[in-house]
């Protein structure tokens, strides 16, 4: 059985500074944390300095909670805030009600089909099959074999920031050996469907203080990002975090999932004007109580 919940106090600030006047935008934001079976949302607020023209929020293709900023007004600085109070329990696992890795495929229902295929950042990879296979020999159980390659992912993989970008392919990272969180969920998503296992991509953050005794987490102190595999109607949706080996309990908190990372980048505009821009992301995540 999972213990109490934990209540997280969360703030996010993304500050935009531009070379030039920006005279109109649209951004559209995934920066409210989404509510679900393990995660309560007790409060969360989205600050924009400047004010925006008009503003309106609502839910995406996947259901996660979108805001979208109009902005009319020309400025050299935009900046984000969210601040959230979050309760995130730890989801109770029956391993015992585990499938054959081959048996997914059969039963998946309409909702969760779509994370079988190819998305823009995670095309068809032979490559990343490759490397999964190892861990799916014929009819091991599904819950096993994704967890064994949580682990060898932590293991045959450097983190090291600064060596791939939004747009680096999954073979590249394959290649060098080495990435960031990102990486390596894009890297596990393609692995998993090239064997049939539905998987999506999930944004947030892991707290930056583990328990005593324990290792501090990899991809702490910024938005971080794990995945989740449906593992068969009895087990549903199961998240790993193959950046830090874990099978995600409660030091993790969701803003939102998709396909892989362009569904759910957590801001994204369109503008007029500004010319060169730099880009600042702070976040902070500590137990409230």
């Amino acid at each position: 059985m999972s213990g109490p919940p934990i209540r997280y106090r969360l703030r996010h600030r993304t500050t935009y500074a531009y070379l030039e006047a920006v005279d109109l935008a649209t951004h559209l934001l995934h920066l409210s944390p989404r509510a679900g079976p393990r995660q309560h949302v007790s409060a969360a607020e989205i600050l924009c300095e400047p004010a925006p023209s008009s503003r309106h929020a609502g839910t995406d293709h996947f259901g996660n909670l979108a805001t979208w900023l109009f902005m009319e007004r020309p400025h050299t600085r935009l900046e984000l805030v969210l601040n959230a109070l979050v309760e995130v329990s730890a989801p109770d696992i029956a391993a015992e009600a585990g499938i054959a890795w081959e048996a997914l495929a059969a039963g998946v229902p309409w909702d969760v089909a779509e994370f079988l295929f190819a998305s823009p950042l995670v095309p068809r990879s032979p490559e990343a099959g490759g490397y999964a296979a190892p861990s799916f020999a014929a009819g091991r159980d599904a819950f096993q074999a994704v967890r064994e390659l949580t682990t060898r992912i932590r293991q045959d993989f450097a983190f090291r920031p600064g060596v791939t970008s939004l747009s680096t392919p999954v073979a590249e990272v394959l290649a060098q050996k080495a990435g960031v969180c990102q990486d390596f969920s894009h890297l596990m998503i393609a692995a998993l469907r090239a064997h049939g296992v539905p998987a999506r991509y999930v944004s947030g953050y892991i707290h930056t203080h583990p328990r005593p005794g324990e290792a501090r987490r990899r991809g702490a102190d910024v938005s971080h990002a794990w995945i989740a595999a449906w593992l068969g109607p009895a087990m549903g949706w199961v998240e790993f975090d193959p950046t830090n080996d874990l099978v995600v309990a409660d030091e993790h908190v969701v803003l939102g999932h998709g396909r892989d990372y362009a569904d759910i980048s957590p801001v994204r505009g369109v503008l007029l004007g500004g010319g060169q821009h730099s880009l600042t992301v702070g976040v902070d995540l500590d137990l409230a109580d």
